[in-house]
Parts: structure tokens; sequence; C-alpha cells
């Protein structure tokens, strides 16, 4: 049985919250989230992802390749317990539904001078598995130090400077291939992004390819590795019956982001928004679109998730699909006391 001596919440949480149109301070996520990121729930605005390495003004999304852009009027800053929102409607519209989820690296973090390329900044967390990292490219293959002590399963870079790819690594997938959280592409494979070369306990690879390491561009990386009770990053294969397939965790879900190895979306959901099981509510990483509410069931159980839907986009037969997913409690706690079901 899967047991943390943590609690999950400490490390990864979810808030809904309603906008004001005004200075809004989101409080209640229980630590100083080190990344952010925010969806409109009822109503078609970006993704809006922050982090605490590039700072709360520098604002991604998730659902395009656009360069940062600085916009203080979306998040102000990271807080001790949450954050505060400026008045841009894509975070904070009057009486507007919104979700967030929240990680907890280590701040800012400093320079890691693991690999070849020295990072501006890593803020690394080896107890949930979690790091950030900044750096600038060479355009010649490279090692990247993440700070992590143990090997990570998910890697997303992002290009900062100009445009770009969020270009993702999964181990599920191999070194080979690489896919993007911004496209419904299926996987494909190339060389020149991960070298060919999986990630270690200490260092990442990258090719030469732009999109990962163009010379004097600036990236930023989120780095993933499993905690027994935490987190989890694997695959599955669809049956195509509405009685779905199981997907095993070791532990009950917070979080989970699902996507099929073809041309699909990126179905996000967690235990906040919907329904205790079969939850219907979904949200995409790669686009602006509002949540959606039926087609894609999943039950959040005390050890995984059931697919509760024969839909192509989450449970095609024979298809494979790979996620990631964070944990609302172990399935058995330090204190010897089990997870429920929702």
């Amino acid at each position: 049985m899967a047991y943390i001596s943590f609690q999950p919440k400490d490390y990864f949480n979810t808030k809904l919250y309603t906008g004001t149109g005004s200075s809004n301070a989101i409080t209640g996520i229980g630590f100083a989230p080190d990344w952010l990121w925010i969806k409109a729930r009822g109503a078609s605005y970006s993704n809006q992802l922050v982090d605490n390495v590039r700072g709360a003004t520098k604002m991604l999304a998730s659902d395009n390749n656009s360069a940062e852009f600085t916009a203080a009027d979306r998040v102000a800053s990271l807080d001790s317990d949450g954050f505060t929102l400026g008045s841009n409607a894509n975070v904070n519209a009057s009486s507007g539904t919104y979700v967030s989820w929240n990680w907890k690296a280590n701040g800012q973090g400093s320079s890691n001078t693991d690999g070849t390329i020295n990072t501006t900044y890593t803020s690394a967390n080896t107890t949930s598995g979690f790091s950030i990292s900044q750096y600038t490219g060479t355009g010649s293959a490279a090692t990247i130090g993440h700070g992590l002590g143990v090997t990570p399963k998910m890697i997303i870079v992002k290009r900062t400077n100009t445009t770009g790819g969020w270009t993702i690594y999964h181990s599920s997938v191999g070194n080979t291939k690489y896919l993007y959280l911004n496209t419904t592409d299926a996987e494909a494979t190339a060389s020149s992004i991960w070298n060919n070369t999986s990630p270690t306990s200490s260092l990442f690879t990258v090719g030469t390819d732009g999109e990962v390491n163009g010379s004097g561009s600036t990236y930023v990386a989120y780095c993933f590795a499993e905690k027994i009770g935490f987190s989890k990053f694997g695959s599955y294969t669809g049956n195509g019956n509405a009685d779905g397939t199981f997907i095993y965790t070791g532990f009950k879900p917070a979080f989970i982001i699902i996507k099929k190895n073809a041309t699909d979306y990126w179905f996000m959901y967690d235990n906040k928004r919907g329904d205790i099981n079969a939850n219907a509510k979904t949200l995409k990483a790669n686009t602006s679109d509002a949540e959606g509410t039926s087609g894609k069931e999943i039950d959040f159980l005390s050890n995984g998730v059931k697919i509760r839907n024969s839909n192509n986009s989450i449970n095609t037969s024979g298809s494979t699909y790979i996620y990631m997913a964070f944990a609302e409690e172990p399935l058995v706690a330090s204190n010897g006391t089990p997870a429920t079901a929702r």
C-alpha cells in the first residue's frame, strides 16, 4: 500500500474562486504557490500560467505558443497563502468563475551548475518531486540540472523570449519523441529535442532544436519526478467501453491531465469541480474553451481513476493515453488511515 509522510495538500492544491473585477486576494491555498495555473470556467479565456522563478507578473498561456509577456493586471503577486489578482478578465472578471491549480517548489531558487548549461534559477522541491528551472540555450546539445535527486518522469519546456511550443517529455513516450501541450498533435519523433537521451537523477538533456535550446533564447522547464502516494506519470490503454479502463495511481486523485497518443486534446479534471463521481467537468490545456459538462466522465477512487465513458478522446479501444496525476490523499496515510473514494 502506498503511503507518504507528508500531506499532499501542502504541495499541490486546487482552489476555486469567483472574480471581482478589481484587486482580489485569493487565500486558502495552504502554501505559497511557486507554479500557478488559472483557467476561467464559464468563459473562453486562455489558460494563464506564472511561476516564482520568472516572477508573478510574467505570463504564459498553455493554449498557444506566444512568448512570455508582463501583465501585472493578471497576477500581481504570489503570496504566503495564495495569490493576488489584478482586474484583467482572463483571471478576474466580475462574477466570473475560475479554477486555480497550485504547486509548491522552493521559492525562486538559485543557479544549478550540474549540467553543461548552468541554470539562471532552479527551484527544486525534493519532497514532492517538482522543480522549475530557467535557462538560456546554446544551440548545441546540452545537459541541464533539475535539482530533484531522482529521475523525472515528465518534463515541460517552454521558450519564453519568443514564440515556441510547450514541448513535453513523458517517460511513457520515450526520449526519441515529444508532444506539445499547446496543440492536439500526436507524438512526433525528433532526435533534436531530447537528443535521444533520457533524464537522469540530476540532469535532463536537450538537443539543438530551438523549441528547447536555441542559441541565446530563454526557457523555463517544469520537471516532475514520481513520488509514491503523491504523483503518478504513466499510460493506459482504452477499451472502448462505458465500463472503462482503471488507472491505478496508488492515491485518491486531486488532479489529472489525460492525452491520447494521437491527434486529440489535453483533458483536465480535478476534485473541486464537478459531481462526486462521475465527474464530467473538463477543461483543456491546449484551448481557451470554457468548461465542458458531459461526455467524458471519470471517477476519482481511493486508489486511482476509473474511466466511465467510451468517448474516443479518453477511451478508444486499443489506443494509448498518457497522464499526469496528483493526489488528494495517499491510499494509506502515515497514520494508517486509508483513503476513501469521492
